[in-house]
C-alpha cells in the first residue's frame, strides 16, 4: 500500500506555534507523530515523505527513522539539507528524489515536496501531491485548491499526524477546504 505525509518537522520546537500543533512540547510532537504512523503503517507499506522529515532537532534523524515502519521515501525538501548529509540516515530510504512519479492503484501521481501549478500529465488524468505549504491559507492555497487532483500531504491538516492513503488524502484536503 502507498502512504503519503509531508512537513512531519520531526524536532522542530518552532513548528508547534507556526502551525497550531496542539502538542505543548517537541517530545509529545514526535511521540504522537511515531505511535500515529506505527499504529498506521505495516512493514511492506510504501511511506512517500514529501519533504521536511526532521528540521533543528537535538535527535538524530536515524533516530526517528528507526522507529518508524515501513518502506520508506524521501521527496526532498527544503528543510531536509541535513538529513542529505547524513550517510547513515540515507540509508533508512528506498529512493530520495526531488520529485518522483508512482502508480497507486489506477492512479498516476507526480510527487513534490512543492506545489506545482502544472505538472507532467496534468492534462491527462495525472495526479500530484505535495506539502511545503502547511496548513497556511495563502494565495498559493487557494490557486492549488482550484487544481484537479492535487492534494496536500501535511501531516497537520485535520490535526492528522500520520501517513495516508491516497483516498484519506483526498478526504482529509475536502474536509480541510470547507472549514
Amino acid at each position: 500500500m502507498n502512504l503519503y505525509i509531508s512537513d512531519t518537522h520531526f524536532g522542530h520546537k518552532n513548528v508547534i506555534s507556526l502551525d497550531g500543533r496542539p502538542f505543548a512540547s517537541v517530545q509529545e510532537m514526535d511521540c504522537a507523530i511515531i505511535e500515529r504512523w506505527n499504529e498506521k503503517v505495516q512493514d511492506m507499506d510504501d511511506v512517500y515523505i514529501l519533504g521536511d522529515f526532521c528540521y533543528m532537532s537535538e535527535r538524530s534523524e536515524q533516530w526517528y527513522l528507526r522507529q518508524l515502519n515501513g518502506k520508506k521515501h524521501l521527496i526532498i525538501g527544503n528543510h531536509d539539507r541535513g538529513i542529505l548529509r547524513n550517510k547513515e540516515a540515507m540509508t533508512f530510504f528506498e529512493s530520495a528524489e526531488k520529485m518522483q512519479y508512482v502508480i497507486d492503484g489506477k492512479n498516476r501521481i507526480v510527487l513534490c515536496h512543492y506545489p506545482i501549478c502544472e505538472w507532467n500529465g496534468f492534462h491527462n488524468g495525472v495526479w500530484h501531491i505535495y506539502g511545503h505549504i502547511h496548513c497556511k491559507r495563502d494565495e498559493t492555497y487557494f490557486f492549488m485548491r482550484q487544481r484537479e487532483r492535487a492534494y496536500n500531504a501535511g501531516c497537520m491538516l485535520n490535526n492528522s499526524y500520520a501517513p495516508m492513503t491516497l483516498s484519506e488524502l483526498i478526504e482529509n484536503n475536502r474536509v480541510f477546504n470547507k472549514q
